[in-house]
């Protein structure tokens, strides 16, 4: 290397931390947003075909708060808007003997846990189909025949621009004078916070979970517009507040909720005015504690299973993720990712496997003397650490690295499954975010001869990272520059052109002294007989070990 080169890398200072993925949040993309109203039920069926009826719980709260609308003489007519599984239904008809029940959700297989549950009878219960945004209520139910509607947690589901049809709708079957009993998240609440620190913000207090469906927070202000501009005036409003302790993962979870009473009234129209007929009733307000061991309060948690309430808030459970069975070489891999049904709404790349870590793990098992003695280092191995696993078969040592810790974690699980000892030794993870001095000099300190492999797959997708990328492995390679062949120091990186582009990889890759020595794409019009990656692949049977035709592989050696 010319002494302009050394002079250049030497001057060249480890760029700031980076992350993978946009640090910045910038909410649900209008695609995201469209698709998640377009399949709203396929995400509710896909809920309730993970979860069954063991999410919610039964809510045996209701004779306690609301007994005066269920009770009285002459059988009464309910609708339950967004059944579910049925938590509320059955509660109902286990207390009011004369009280007969109208269901309706727009998941189908949620309509089908009803009908299966033990205590369904259709004596009792009439259980369908409906999309209250779409469908007319009014045909499967009589007109003015309903007296009270509940809405337990299901308008929050409801994008706000199409709540006021559901209102309409319901109006259609509830008697003059008949009552909507509400229950929903408030504005303030603890998942809502945990939502506005990830890009899962479709509008204003509207959020998308990880699993796709959406829930919308409440403002005492926004209710009551909402209900009053249906002609439903409000007859109690109350705001609630619980904290929730989960001592064995060590939570503490600040819950609010908007409780109130709605009666329809078809000679009034709204206007601001009428407000002041309001009831509020505040179960708890900012800075004020809630009254203690007082049962509405207490009971005011108890919709939501202790599942619900963790996985509300974005702590990963274990049913988050899915086994991905790969062989090579001879030897299975059961690789855990994040579920397909949260990686859209997932920013960390990391947890999910992509197909130019296939490839590069189907190369290492199949030509083992890439790495066969030597130290190797991957960058940016996310959970799966595939290519990793493969080399350590062959490698002297294998350092597997990423930035992002939940892709560590993962990662570890994944080693400690998938290899035994001594493999399992060889096999090392860590974590490095690129261009962060301590990670960089953290992984110098457990190798001073550097690493005579270098190996990315899909690492160069954000173009802020390339730099970073380069400098932290001119860092870590091998100073080693052995001219014998098959003995210099490598950087092999495997990926799809997405966001940066060939040109842009190579002017990062040279002002870190990098000099690219070979290349390979799928389809590619160039000959390829003589090329050194070609040979990695065998002679008649190239499609099996690549899953899209848009991979390339970039082979860099130091000037």
């Amino acid at each position: 290397m010319d002494s302009n080169t050394q002079n250049n890398v030497e001057q060249q200072q480890p760029a700031q931390r980076i992350q993978i993925y946009p640090p910045i949040t910038i909410g649900v993309s209008p695609f995201w947003r469209d698709k998640y109203e377009r399949d709203a039920k396929k995400y509710w069926d896909q809920f309730y075909r993970r979860h069954q009826d063991r999410f919610f719980k039964d809510r045996h709260y209701l004779d306690k708060e609301w007994d005066q609308y269920f009770s009285g003489s002459g059988r009464k007519v309910i609708l339950e808007v967004g059944c579910g599984a049925g938590n509320t239904i059955f509660p109902l008809i286990a207390t009011y003997p004369d009280v007969f029940v109208h269901a309706c959700d727009f998941s189908p297989r949620a309509v089908n846990l009803v009908k299966a549950h033990k205590d369904f009878t259709e004596a009792r219960v009439s259980a369908f189909v409906c999309d209250l945004t779409v469908d007319d209520l009014s045909k499967q139910i009589s007109p003015a025949s309903v007296n009270v509607v509940t809405m337990i947690f299901v308008l929050s589901a409801v994008s706000p621009e199409k709540m006021p049809l559901v209102l309409q709708n319901i109006k259609k079957v509830l008697k003059p004078n008949g009552y909507v009993l509400f229950r929903d998240y408030a504005v303030g609440d603890l998942a809502q916070e945990r939502f506005s620190s990830k890009d899962q913000k479709i509008s204003e207090n509207f959020y998308v979970r990880g699993d796709g469906t959406r829930a919308f927070y409440f403002s005492n202000e926004f209710l009551t517009s909402l209900f009053k501009e249906q002609g439903l005036d409000v007859e109690e409003l109350g705001l609630c507040c619980k904290q929730v302790e989960n001592r064995a993962r060590e939570l503490v979870m600040n819950r609010r909720w908007v409780q109130a009473v709605f009666r329809f009234s078809d000679s009034v129209e709204y206007s601001p005015c009428s407000e002041a007929s309001t009831k509020v009733d505040l179960c708890c307000e900012e800075n004020v504690q809630p009254k203690a061991n007082t049962e509405p309060i207490k009971d005011f948690v108890v919709d939501m299973s202790e599942g619900m309430a963790i996985e509300m808030f974005g702590v990963p459970t274990t049913n988050d993720n899915e086994v991905i069975e790969i062989e090579l070489g001879g030897c299975k891999f059961n690789i855990k990712v994040l579920s397909k049904e949260y990686q859209h709404t997932c920013k960390s790349t990391g947890l999910m496997l992509w197909e130019s870590a296939r490839l590069m793990a189907a190369i290492l098992a199949r030509n083992p003397n890439i790495v066969a003695g030597k130290r190797v280092l991957e960058l940016g191995c996310g959970c799966g650490g595939i290519c990793s696993m493969v080399a350590v078969r062959s490698a002297s040592i294998v350092v597997a690295t990423d930035g992002d810790r939940k892709a560590l974690e993962l990662l570890a699980q994944n080693v400690t499954s998938n290899l035994r000892p001594p493999l399992l030794a060889k096999l090392i993870t860590k974590r490095l975010e690129w261009g962060n001095r301590d990670d960089i000099e953290a992984i110098k300190a457990m190798n001073n001869d550097g690493f005579e492999v270098i190996i990315g797959t899909d690492v160069t997708y954000i173009p802020e990272a390339i730099l970073p990328l380069f400098s932290t492995a001119r860092e870590l390679i091998s100073s080693n520059r052995s001219a014998e062949k098959g003995k210099a120091p490598v950087l092999i990186l495997c990926h799809i052109f997405r966001r940066v582009d060939e040109s842009s990889i190579l002017s990062a890759a040279s002002q870190y002294g990098f000099r690219l020595v070979d290349k390979w794409a799928k389809g590619s019009s160039t000959d390829q007989s003589q090329s050194l990656i070609s040979s990695w692949f065998p002679e008649n049977n190239l499609n099996e070990h690549i899953p899209t035709s848009a991979l390339n592989i970039m082979y860099f050696q130091i000037d």
